[in-house]
């Protein structure tokens, strides 16, 4: 089954002035109540990842768990969680990061990834860039090479994909929404 932008953007819906107003909210919840939505998008990731040198892929909270699991599955690769501070028990590394409406920090447990190890970061979305760019800070103090950002979705009117090939990742997304 081939990729299907507008199939994909149809399934989506936007939520106004949510969590706060101004904010476009990208909800992909609906993509999970449409098994051919659902296919596609995993379908795409793994194609773009099974003959990669990628050996884990780094899912952050929470919406990034969904597609993440799926393609490590998949992939039959190591899936590491990118948490929100304070959900990981054991020892573990937190970064703080910026958000459009905010701020928060995430955290690795510190034998989530090691030296030679090559990550895929997976995000549902990229916005401001603060929660990849947060993730492959702490991903680099462990050892590991971030290979590439993935995410469903990007909004490059905030800039964070920009952000984040600037810092030397490569950034891959299937879809982009312009405007706030």
């Amino acid at each position: 089954m081939s990729f299907d932008e507008c199939y994909i953007k149809s399934v989506m819906r936007t939520i106004p002035d949510w969590p706060e107003p101004g904010v476009m909210f990208r909800d992909i919840t609906p993509l999970f109540k449409d098994p051919k939505a659902l296919r596609m998008i995993a379908d795409a990731f793994i194609q773009r990842y099974i003959d990669t040198e990628v050996t884990h892929i780094a899912s952050i909270d929470a919406r990034g768990f969904l597609f993440g699991s799926i393609i490590a599955y998949q992939l039959n690769l190591p899936l590491v969680l990118v948490r929100k501070k304070g959900k990981l028990p054991g020892k573990t590394i937190h970064r703080e990061y910026a958000l459009e409406y905010g701020t928060a920090a995430v955290e690795m447990q510190v034998d989530a990834v090691a030296a030679g190890d090559k990550v895929l970061i997976f995000d549902d979305l990229i916005a401001t860039g603060g929660t990849i760019l947060a993730a492959s800070t702490i991903i680099k103090e462990l050892g590991a090479e971030v290979y590439e950002a993935a995410a469903l979705i990007d909004l490059p009117d905030l800039k964070g994909s920009e952000l984040i090939q600037q810092s030397g990742i490569p950034v891959y997304t299937l879809l982009a929404y312009e405007g706030l």
